[in-house]
């Protein structure tokens, strides 16, 4: 797969990406660009490795074989440095936050504020998290709240708070609208691409919202055949042959997403 883009360097840039596990190899020799300032959706069916990619890139797994270079630093290098240089320019939500459910949300979204800025008073730290708090879109008032005491939508509105706390440029998120119901998760679609346009966020998301990726994704990176098999904008994707993406892009719920994205996009150009 080539770069995009002419002269601007890719974010993310995979090569010969191999993952197995035993004798199941989930990729083999895999390529991915991801270019800065896109929402890219990652789609594939199970068992592609969506999550498995994630975790190679984020460097919480070591490929067998290929290379991964984030923010133009080797994130396979094994140096502590780029390892560090790298966890505190991405943020990550995993699915329903995984937030530390002893810590209140505030306390929660200052674990990596304390982790790299120590010598910041409590004080700051706590307006600093206030601050992601509503950024995110939760009340102030969350901010002292256990997770157990949120909704599923604002536990993931707070994973979100956590992941931005020390302000990445690069955001990874995992099916970050999984159980959440239409109106939740077409709230939370316009919350990340109100924080990527406003914070200029280059955003990796894994997802089989199909509402997503019609509405704020700028790319779809289709996993099938161990490969990303395409990069593309849907329109593009909508029209390749292969058998998954037929099955994935043309079913009814494919057809509901686009008339969805449709009458949204009408509506967009009679309120200008």
């Amino acid at each position: 797969m080539s770069d995009v883009g002419g002269d601007i360097k890719p974010i993310i840039r995979v090569r010969g990406l191999v993952n197995r596990f035993g004798t199941q190899v989930v990729h083999d020799r895999l390529d991915l660009d991801v270019m800065p300032g896109e929402i890219l959706g990652v789609v594939g069916g199970s068992g592609t490795g969506k999550s498995v990619l994630m975790r190679s890139i984020l460097g919480l797994r070591r490929p067998n074989e290929g290379s991964i270079e984030v923010l133009g630093v080797d994130a396979l290098s094994g140096d502590d440095r780029v390892r560090s240089h790298i966890e505190q320019n991405t943020g990550v939500l995993f699915q329903d936050g995984a937030l530390f459910s002893s810590l209140t949300v505030g306390e929660n979204v200052q674990v990596p504020l304390k982790e790299y800025h120590r010598d910041l008073p409590d004080s700051l730290l706590y307006e600093l998290a206030l601050l992601k708090v509503k950024l995110s879109g939760l009340p102030a008032e969350a901010i002292d709240k256990l997770p157990a005491e949120l909704s599923g939508g604002m536990r993931k509105r707070a994973g979100v708070a956590r992941a931005l706390a020390l302000d990445p440029p690069l955001l990874f998120l995992d099916e970050p609208t999984a159980g959440l119901d239409p109106i939740g998760a077409a709230a939370f679609d316009r919350l990340i691409r109100t924080l990527q346009q406003a914070l200029g966020l280059t955003v990796f998301l894994i997802t089989h919202d199909l509402d997503t990726l019609y509405a704020i994704c700028d790319r779809i990176a289709v996993l099938a055949d161990r490969k990303v098999v395409a990069c593309a904008p849907v329109a593009e994707i909508e029209r390749l042959e292969h058998p998954w993406v037929r099955d994935y892009f043309h079913g009814p719920r494919a057809r509901a997403a686009q008339t969805a994205h449709a009458a949204t996009g009408r509506l967009k150009e009679a309120s200008d």
